[in-house]
């Protein structure tokens, strides 16, 4: 199973995603996958006349589930690609450049996300037409092993939500070589002047290398380029790569859904005194 499919209590971590670029307004959704990743296409179709046929068996009680299944392929014009090209973030993009064309867009992670209000896409689009430029999701990390995991930038802070970026370091390994606690993760808002830039970097790739965007991001603020951290307000990261995190965000959703908020507290209450 891809782990985008994952369920977080009720729906697969994806559509959480997929659900906040709606809202935020995007229409036309790439969705770049892997030879592996056919469920995630199948999700998003339209449900099959065996399964609309089986719900409405049932009457009244599962009209909710075939609303839920009906508008989920109805959430915005859904376009698969599958990836081609060295192993690397900057394959994906490279991937749907010919479907992009000329036009800001925004390039996003099926398995984390930010929870917040409003969503953090619609914060990325609102600094997109305050400023123009490119737009990159921030969370502030502190903890020494996040250094190893995201990327950092650093820069001139506007106001306590938004850096105009200078510099970007990938993964610098411990807290003393990032620029700013301003850590890069999940999404993007990317001017398709980054293609020329991911090509030139393509290349230039030794063998063995990894095909990373940062390189050309930081090349393009050398040039002149405008980026911004937006540091996400009213948000919380979610990070489902790993076991752990995964757990943690199943059981935060878990105590945020109306329908098993309470039951599931008082478990979880119950299993943490031993009784």
């Amino acid at each position: 199973m891809p782990k985008e499919m994952l369920p977080i209590v009720d729906k697969p971590i994806i559509q959480y995603v997929v659900e906040e670029l709606v809202e935020a307004g995007i229409e036309d959704i790439i969705i770049v996958t892997g030879y592996s990743k056919r469920s995630i296409e199948d999700h998003f179709d339209q449900p099959s006349q065996d399964l609309i046929a089986n719900l409405e068996m049932g009457g009244d009680a599962k009209k909710p589930l075939l609303d839920e299944i009906k508008k989920i392929g109805n959430l915005a014009n859904f376009i698969y690609v599958r990836q081609k090209g060295p192993y690397g973030n900057a394959s994906p993009l490279m991937s749907a450049e010919h479907l992009i064309g000329n036009e800001p867009f925004i390039f996003s992670w099926g398995d984390d996300f930010v929870k917040a209000t409003p969503s953090r896409f619609r914060q990325m689009v609102d600094t997109y037409k305050a400023h123009g430029g490119n737009v990159l999701t921030c969370v502030p990390m502190t903890n020494n092993k996040d250094y190893v995991r995201y990327g950092f930038v650093g820069g001139e802070e506007l106001n306590n939500s938004l850096m105009h970026v200078k510099n970007i370091i990938e993964k610098p390994g411990t807290k003393d070589k990032a620029p700013s606690d301003y850590a890069t993760v999940s999404s993007y808002l990317f001017t398709p002047e980054l293609f020329s830039y991911l090509h030139q970097a393509q290349i230039d790739l030794k063998s063995g290398e990894e095909f990373i965007m940062q390189p050309s991001i930081q090349k393009m603020i050398e040039e002149g380029h405008q980026f911004y951290g937006c540091l996400v307000k009213n948000g919380k990261y979610y990070d489902t790569g790993n076991k752990l995190e995964y757990l943690k965000t199943v059981v935060d959703f878990a105590l945020m859904h109306d329908d098993l908020k309470d039951d599931f507290d008082k478990f979880l209450r119950a299993r943490i005194s031993g009784s």
